[in-house]
């Protein structure tokens, strides 16, 4: 998938749901740190994920994992750029930029990438807002409780579908009065973003609420540590059956884009999940 094809994703009634691959290319991130820090890994990482099935990469040059510490604007362009770059000379996809800076999105708008992915939902950097309008590019909201260095620290909701759902609509009238168009906006209920095991379900539980305003929903539950309390893993790698279950309920409730790390698994997903929602559009081999 390319931008101009991801603009015309966004501007469809029935969108099918989309696959996004995570490159992190971060020292610290919670499940691949450190593994792809070098262009020519990330890029490497970046076609394997397109082969197999990525709609989206999605790149990002500052851990979000709960207890992280932050990264500035120079060092993200630093660790970012080389490898957008390289991935643009490779092959074409559409890339998004996992970042919170409006200097580190600019950056990577000019190399190459086609979609802003803000977990702050444009609250930290005044200047997103206003860069996503001028460039008329499109921007994933996200919701979080407090930031990554703090955001587990006993999280508390009266009703977390409700807040999280008043916070994402809040975030939308921000994002339309700077000049956004509504169509570019997509929504991500940040899900262990400063919430418990009992939040997260809750959300996924109640997607139809948050599907309810609208907008495409963009869900990253891979490999999440509420994966693992719920299935008994403390390792990240062996959270993949509960990742998948996590995934095909979502897509069941009416998320739109799922962000994962496995993705060739989780593409089999999002067809099996597909075929069953549209049987007559699906494709697959004669009954024997």
């Amino acid at each position: 998938m390319t931008s101009v094809e991801f603009q015309a994703w966004l501007s469809r009634v029935n969108r099918p749901p989309l696959v996004m691959g995570v490159l992190n290319v971060t020292p610290d991130s919670f499940s691949d740190g450190g593994c792809y820090a070098e262009p020519e890994a990330a890029a490497a990482h970046a076609r394997d994920m397109a082969a197999a099935g990525a709609d989206i990469i999605d790149i990002g040059g500052e851990s979000t994992r709960p207890g992280a510490t932050r990264v500035d604007a120079d060092e993200q362009i630093r660790r970012v750029i080389p490898a957008l770059r390289r991935i643009g000379r490779d092959f074409p996809i559409v890339i998004s930029v996992d970042t919170t800076r409006a200097a580190v999105a600019a950056a990577a708008l000019k190399a190459g990438a086609g979609i802003i992915n803000d977990i702050s939902a444009g609250r930290e950097d005044p200047e997103m807002f206003a860069l996503a309008a001028r460039k008329g590019v499109p921007i994933i909201l996200m919701h979080m409780l407090g930031q990554p260095a703090t955001m587990q620290e006993r999280p508390q909701y009266g009703d977390v579908v409700a807040e999280v759902k008043k916070f994402l609509a809040g975030r939308l009238a921000a994002a339309v009065a700077a000049g956004i168009d509504e169509k570019q906006v997509l929504l991500d209920p940040g899900i262990g973003f400063g919430k418990t095991t009992r939040h997260n379900l809750l959300l996924l539980k109640g997607l139809g609420e948050l599907k309810n305003l609208g907008q495409p929903l963009v869900l990253g539950v891979s490999r999440k540590r509420f994966i693992g309390q719920i299935v008994g893993s403390s390792d990240t790698q062996s959270r993949l059956l509960g990742s998948a279950a996590a995934v095909a309920w979502s897509l069941a409730n009416g998320a739109d884009v799922e962000r994962v790390h496995d993705v060739g698994q989780m593409r089999r997903v999002v067809g099996a999940i597909s075929a069953m929602r549209n049987p007559d559009s699906a494709n697959f081999s004669a009954d024997s």
